[in-house]
């Protein structure tokens, strides 16, 4: 048990530190391509979710929505204040509390909703198909990310959303479905092919219950 608490232990480490270099290195972490930036930060929660379980999964998803509030409040951008809540809303001078809710709980989801995924499948599929079954956690993951982000950004932001991208009415929530489409499934799709390359050589390595 000791050393199954240590190895954990130097894995979340080891995650938390990945989370942190993805964050610091320019185009890494984060990558520029619309009016939210597409993210690799992901793709560790999730493998982490699968491995260490959903209560060190849901941690580190905390952590990267921590990450993501930091860097909104230091890298301005037109949308940053739909992540950080010292950054003035569109239109206004101050922040939004609700910016907290954007930036943190879907990334605490991202750390738990692939665990349970991926136990789900390989209980209908009988322990057997892992890969399949890490592919599938992995694109649920992402999907969670992008899905949940976008549609607090609608419900808690909407207008403040419309008048940044300079759009209105229908057009805003079109503009909502055009991100998950072209930035969130590809995410998603990097994201099961990377869960299941790392993840089944982790799993390897440990194979306790985790909850």
């Amino acid at each position: 048990m000791k050393k199954i608490a240590t190895f954990d232990l130097v894995l979340t480490a080891f995650f938390l530190g990945i989370l942190i270099l993805l964050a610091s290195v320019p185009f890494l972490g984060f990558i520029p391509l619309g009016p939210i930036n597409a993210t690799t930060m992901h793709i560790p929660v999730i493998i982490a979710s699968i491995i260490l379980g959903p209560r060190i999964g849901g941690f580190l998803g905390g952590a990267f929505g921590i990450i993501s509030m930091v860097r909104s409040t230091w890298i301005i951008s037109p949308l940053s204040f739909v992540f950080s809540p010292f950054v003035p809303v569109y239109g206004m001078d101050h922040g939004s509390w609700k910016a907290i809710l954007v930036a943190l709980i879907p990334r605490i989801l991202i750390g738990i909703v692939p665990y349970f995924v991926f136990k789900a499948c390989q209980k209908m599929w009988q322990n057997k198909r892992q890969s399949t079954s890490l592919l599938i956690a992995g694109i649920a993951g992402g999907l969670t990310n992008t899905i949940l982000v976008m549609n607090l950004i609608y419900f808690l932001f909407q207008q403040e959303y419309a008048a940044a991208i300079g759009n209105a009415g229908t057009a805003v929530y079109t503009a909502i479905l055009g991100v998950i489409l072209t930035q969130g499934i590809p995410e998603a799709i990097v994201a099961g092919i990377a869960t299941m390359a790392v993840a089944s050589v982790l799993l390897r390595l440990t194979k306790k219950p985790r909850f």
